[in-house]
């Protein structure tokens, strides 16, 4: 690593493969499940299990971010909003995700409308977030 809180190749690609991976497939099943397109292939308990696998690479890549990415960032007081932001929006996701899961019956269907929101808004702010540091990458 050549400067402070740059990641290393492989740990920059199961960041963006684990986050892609989730949003795409969450992505999938919003559109096949919430909104009836192609819901028995994109709604599918399948494209379910894709997200939860893919949700739980996204929690062990962040934990690989966290120790010195994360610090780094906060020291260089760059690109606060949007590495804050995703990592705001991961916790109210893995919370959301887990209420799902294991949450009661009686708040599902808001616990459902806020996480795919959630979600929603994550992506967006990943997006802002990743060409940000590439664009810098590329001028040094």
């Amino acid at each position: 690593m050549s400067r402070l809180g740059k990641m290393p190749e492989w740990q920059k690609w199961f960041v963006i493969l684990g986050i892609s991976s989730c949003s795409l497939s969450g992505g999938i099943y919003l559109i096949g499940h919430e909104f009836q397109i192609q819901r028995s292939i994109l709604g599918s308990h399948n494209i379910l299990v894709i997200h939860g696998v893919a949700a739980m690479l996204t929690i062990l890549a962040l934990g690989s971010v966290l120790p010195f990415h994360l610090k780094a960032g906060l020291k260089s007081k760059r690109k606060w909003w949007s590495g804050l932001g995703q990592l705001s929006f991961l916790s109210a996701l893995m919370i959301t995700g887990s209420l799902l899961y294991y949450g009661p019956e009686a708040i599902r269907e808001t616990v459902v409308s806020t996480h795919w929101g959630l979600g929603l808004l994550f992506f967006a702010v990943f997006l802002i977030h990743i060409p940000m540091g590439l664009n810098k990458q590329a001028r040094s």
